[in-house]
């Protein structure tokens, strides 16, 4: 038997199964066009979804 390494950690490769179940729900072709995009378009595109929702949200609270 080889010499224990402390910095070894063992890893399977045999797939999750919990992550193979979500995978066919994801869109990944999302997750493809986002990565595409700089750290600081990331943000830009969050906050400008940030502020749709929240003047949604506050015209859905005026109409109630």
């Amino acid at each position: 038997m080889p010499p224990r390494d402390e910095k070894y950690v063992p890893v399977s490769l045999e797939p999750d199964p919990v992550i193979e179940a979500y995978k066919k729900d994801i869109d990944r072709t999302l997750i493809r066009e986002n990565l595409k995009l700089t750290p600081a378009e990331r943000l830009a595109k969050l906050q400008s979804f940030m502020e749709a929702f929240h003047e949604l949200r506050g015209a859905a609270r005026r109409r109630a």
